[in-house]
């Protein structure tokens, strides 16, 4: 029981670390969720060094993971606010800020302590805004690690499902997983069919989506026919290559105003 309650206390944890970076993003704007984020990595940046430099039986160490432990659930909100408080849009120090910095048109600040640790300052600039520099060009090592991830996340899919068809009951459990990745393949179909009349997609596009969904339908079939896998793997991975897809062709192009521009 103690151990179910951990579980749950665990994963209503980690959604709400997982939720609050968009909400910020979402509420605030752009820089307070740079803010946030950034605020989140320190936080357990820290924590995470203090844990690697004290000794595992020293009582430090115990007294400091049982205390954060704690205060988690006050310090992921309170940075959360604080964020939202300082660098909301809507505020009255104003939004956007890096572009007000960099553009030249912030206002002259009263004093060298504003100027240096006010509201769009030198301070900001310098943490926040090299946040940003840093997120941006570590833009393909993030894309890379969602699909390493997304795959540990698939094969371990693969694993449970095996588990629940050899525990018993198996021909329940398998017409069960059999509908459930028939659903998620027909879902996956009707998205590429939406992919193929994008206007912009050219004949490079087509040739190269071709070529990737082949080989994705080669990696399933076989992956069934082996034994290596089966039909839940074969459809969250091919329902992943439409999701990479589908991504590319709409979150990843710019913007009409931007492309205008």
């Amino acid at each position: 029981m103690w151990l179910i309650f951990r579980l749950i206390a665990s994963l209503v944890f980690l959604l709400s670390i997982i939720l609050s970076i968009p909400i910020a993003f979402d509420v605030g704007g752009r820089d307070s969720g740079l803010a946030h984020s950034l605020a989140l990595f320190c936080f357990y940046f820290a924590y995470s060094a203090l844990r690697i430099v004290t000794p595992k039986k020293s009582w430090f160490r115990y007294a400091l993971v049982q205390i954060v432990g704690v205060m988690q659930w006050v310090i992921i909100p309170a940075l959360l606010i604080w964020s939202l408080n300082r660098f909301t849009v809507d505020s009255n120090t104003g939004g956007d800020w890096l572009a007000k910095t960099f553009g030249g048109k912030r206002s002259k600040e009263t004093s060298v302590t504003e100027w240096i640790f006010g509201p769009g300052g030198f301070y900001d600039v310098l943490t926040v805004g090299t946040w940003d520099k840093v997120l941006t060009y570590s833009t393909p090592f993030f894309q890379l690690a969602e699909g390493f991830c997304s795959l540990l996340v698939i094969q371990a899919a693969g694993q449970i499902t095996r588990w629940l068809v050899n525990r018993g009951r198996s021909d329940t459990w398998m017409i069960g997983l059999l509908i459930v990745s028939a659903s998620i393949i027909s879902s996956s179909v009707y998205f590429l069919w939406r992919i193929t009349n994008f206007p912009e997609i050219g004949n490079v596009d087509a040739t190269l989506i071709g070529v990737t969904i082949t080989t994705a339908v080669f990696l399933c079939a076989w992956g069934i026919g082996s034994g290596r896998g089966n039909p839940v793997e074969s459809s969250l991975l091919f329902a992943y290559v439409v999701l990479c897809i589908y991504q590319i062709f709409t979150d990843y192009l710019p913007s009409p105003e931007a492309a205008a521009a």
